[in-house]
């Protein structure tokens, strides 16, 4: 059952020289119980998105259904309704806390937003959010300051769950910590969706790390998906040009082969606009017009993702052919229904 459904959304800012386009026709689904990775380089939309889903940023254009209903609204009832099923987890815990509350005050305070509680279940239901989230409850009486990075943003992330949302936003929760801590707040994350079978859109730039949590992943270039595929096919045989530089720049992994005809990547042009009508990406693209002349038709036409209901979709009129392997290969052991 699909939980969010977006459809052509399209968010626009304005900035100092006039609109600024930041989502540009986005439509994606989430699975009720299962986790979404949109993964891109900074600005390119990501934020914006999640902002808009939970009514912090204007939609211009296109459509937010939650559980087939339109998500949002101006009414309180409407917001309440989408605060009691949608909960965000933002990038830097120390804004996101009062700095004034202590960790049982912030907890106790989402716990009853949306029913009523005494004071003994508001102290077992604070001690109960401080366990799922692997902190000792004799944290409860301290303050934000007095916490580690870690602790505050695995706070963060039990007052999101003190409403028991179905779907769960998270915005770069890891991109403020040290490395050894974002290992254990993503191992927390993916084991409170299983034991919670809530729905998540796990955001972030770090490709490996989305890939981690999710059973799907999106990518995202200048306000477009350029790709999205069930994360074992993204990983073994990316298509779009963007998805194999993002791997091609993950340490440690073997980068995935360009395609037979692709040239060097041309990074002189990676500020270069976009062409007018035509696909974003062009102006780096290794297999574009940059290179082959002939390939006009990447900087004439906006290449389309294709059809909704394929599993693995790229945006790109010269997508390498499926059987071009990535990064991730499956050898002679692996089983068949993990080949395909």
């Amino acid at each position: 059952m699909t939980l969010l459904q977006v459809a052509d959304l399209t968010v626009r800012h304005h900035g100092p020289h006039g609109p600024v386009t930041a989502v540009d026709g986005v439509s994606l689904e989430i699975p009720a119980g299962r986790t979404l990775g949109l993964v891109g380089e900074s600005g390119s939309g990501k934020s914006s998105l999640a902002r808009a889903l939970v009514g912090l940023s204007p939609v211009h254009s296109g459509r937010v259904l939650l559980d087939g209903r339109a998500a949002g609204g101006r009414t309180l009832r409407a917001r309440r309704r989408l605060g009691r099923r949608v909960q965000v987890v933002f990038q830097d815990p120390d804004t996101a806390l009062d700095p004034r509350m202590t960790v049982r005050q912030t907890l106790a305070e989402a716990a009853t937003a949306f029913r009523r509680l005494d004071r003994p279940a508001r102290a077992e239901r604070v001690a109960g959010l401080l366990d799922l989230v692997g902190l000792d409850p004799q944290l409860a009486g301290r303050l934000p300051r007095q916490l580690s990075g870690g602790q505050r943003q695995r706070v963060a992330i039990a007052r999101a769950l003190a409403v028991e949302p179905a779907l769960l936003i998270a915005d770069e929760i890891t991109s403020a910590l040290d490395v050894s801590v974002q290992a254990a707040v993503l191992n927390t994350i993916r084991d409170l969706q299983r034991r919670l079978g809530l729905a998540m859109l796990f955001i972030g730039h770090n490709l490996p790390a989305v890939c981690h949590v999710s059973d799907a992943v999106a990518v995202m270039y200048r306000g477009r998906i350029v790709e999205s595929a069930p994360t074992a096919d993204l990983l073994r045989a990316p298509r779009h040009p963007y998805t194999r530089a993002l791997l091609a720049a993950v340490p440690g992994l073997p980068p995935a082969p360009p395609p037979p005809d692709a040239a060097p990547l041309p990074l002189a042009a990676a500020e270069a606009a976009a062409p007018a009508g035509g696909c974003r990406f062009a102006a780096l693209c290794p297999v574009g017009p940059a290179r082959h002349a002939e390939r006009t038709v990447c900087t004439e036409r906006d290449p389309q993702p294709g059809a909704a209901e394929r599993p693995h979709r790229a945006a790109c009129h010269f997508p390498p052919d499926p059987d071009t392997p990535g990064p991730f290969r499956p050898g002679p052991d692996t089983p068949e229904d993990e080949r395909s």
